[in-house]
């Protein structure tokens, strides 16, 4: 094998590949799709889309946006059912207040078992780090945004990461606890074994285990009716937060199943502004806000 023909098919790594030129939308939002973060021996190559503010003379604050799927499926854009038909769509509208928004591929369940989407995630976060200056953003100012698994693994980036805290969570129908699913469910997919049977591993992938006083301030929101995560999953974490002192903010909304199932397209457009707030208000000084 050659090893000067192996550097030259090879194509850049992903922490000094050339970034593409940004779409720019109407409104002067920029946008930039398919930026490879990572490279995985055996797996596809790790991607994010990005969006960034019209004011290209700041540093923007980020939101890392994390998708739903039960671990199994899904993709990096899509916020999920009820956002789907909006235009301008639910990111272009993060950057157009002062956001930069980031939207990371993880690998998923048929891919690799956990810890390898929470992995991913971190990977993401570095080369954001790494690529800062080039981008115009700021992960030093970081909320994390995740709705059902990705609101999960999301809890998980929020309340383990290394080094310093994230800014705030906004946590949509996320699962907490993990031990109690049983054999060939999304929850023993993820982790390669029937829960009981790798209680460790488990309690690990369960962010109730982590809850800690340092943690950053969590918006936990979710369906009074949700029948796929049950509204426990979020009422427990939020109680477990605050009773190691941390700040959390629970809102039960009425009449919603999952991913807003039934909520009313107002109400949707209710719960995306008031977690947009939550994410503002800790990334923007007042006056931007």
């Amino acid at each position: 094998m050659n090893p000067e023909l192996l550097k030259v098919i090879s194509a850049p790594a992903p922490d000094i590949a050339p970034l593409p030129p940004a779409v720019v939308h109407p409104s002067g939002v920029r946008e930039l799709r398919a930026l490879p973060y990572a490279e995985v021996e055996g797996s596809r190559p790790l991607e994010l889309d990005l969006w960034l503010p019209p004011d290209q003379g700041s540093t923007h604050p980020l939101v890392l946006f994390v998708h739903g799927g039960a671990w199994r499926r899904g993709r990096r854009d899509d916020m999920g059912l009820r956002t789907r038909g909006w235009d301008p769509g639910p990111f272009a509208r993060m950057a157009s207040a002062g956001l930069a928004v980031a939207t990371a591929d993880y690998r998923l369940s048929g891919e690799a078992p956990f810890p390898a989407p929470l992995d991913d995630l971190r990977s993401a976060l570095r080369w954001l780090t790494l690529r800062r200056a080039e981008l115009g953003i700021d992960p030093g100012r970081t909320v994390v945004w995740g709705e059902s698994a990705g609101g999960h693994l999301a809890s998980l980036l929020a309340l383990t990461r290394p080094g310093p805290a994230l800014a705030g969570a906004v946590i949509w129908y996320g699962p907490s606890d993990l031990t109690a699913a049983g054999p060939g469910t999304p929850e023993a997919l993820l982790l390669g074994a029937d829960p009981a049977t790798v209680r460790e591993r488990a309690e690990e992938a369960s962010p109730l285990t982590h809850a800690h006083a340092a943690a950053p301030p969590f918006l936990l929101v979710h369906g009074e009716q949700d029948a796929m995560v049950p509204r426990e999953h979020s009422e427990r974490l939020a109680a477990r937060l605050a009773e190691a002192g941390a700040e959390a903010e629970l809102w039960t909304v009425p009449g919603s199943d999952h991913v807003w199932y039934g909520l009313p397209d107002d109400q949707v457009e209710t719960v995306f502004t008031r977690s947009l707030r939550f994410a503002t208000d800790r990334l923007l000084p007042p006056g931007r806000r």
